[in-house]
């Protein structure tokens, strides 16, 4: 079951994706709104494209996730293998997205330390490189 809808999310994704199926839609919103005084914009003609748009939403919210899910997991899992072959690379970085959102926060200012320290290691040796070629 979970690989018919992995297939059909992906199918359906990659369908709805495309500019054609934007037209359609632009397509059925004008001419419901054409039809408008044929119906005398009746409760009846507005429910017509409320239900139909509801209905759509909601199916689409599941094919998104679905989609998105997979691809999330696919770019975690590149990464981590990225992650494994890099020599001198953190592998307790694989997995990052099991963590709390404590840790994740610990690690994006330890990052943000290190580039600080970086960016002020590559002013400091610019500066020294300048005065040099001064002398």
């Amino acid at each position: 079951m979970n690989e018919l809808f992995r297939k059909f999310a992906h199918t359906v994704s990659q369908i709805v994706g495309t500019s054609w199926i934007f037209i359609l839609a632009v397509t059925v919103v004008v001419v419901w709104a054409i039809t408008g005084p044929m119906f005398h914009f009746s409760d009846t003609w507005q429910l017509v494209i409320n239900t139909g748009t509801t209905i759509v939403t909601f199916l689409m919210v599941f094919l998104i996730q679905n989609t998105q899910n997979r691809d999330a997991r696919a770019i975690h899992l590149k990464l981590d293998e990225l992650i494994k072959g890099v020599k001198g690379a953190r592998t307790g970085f694989v997995n990052l997205e099991e963590l709390s959102d404590e840790d994740l926060d610990r690690l994006q200012k330890e990052f943000e330390r290190l580039h600080r320290r970086e960016n002020h290691s590559r002013h400091q040796v610019k500066n020294e490189a300048d005065a040099a070629k001064k002398r």
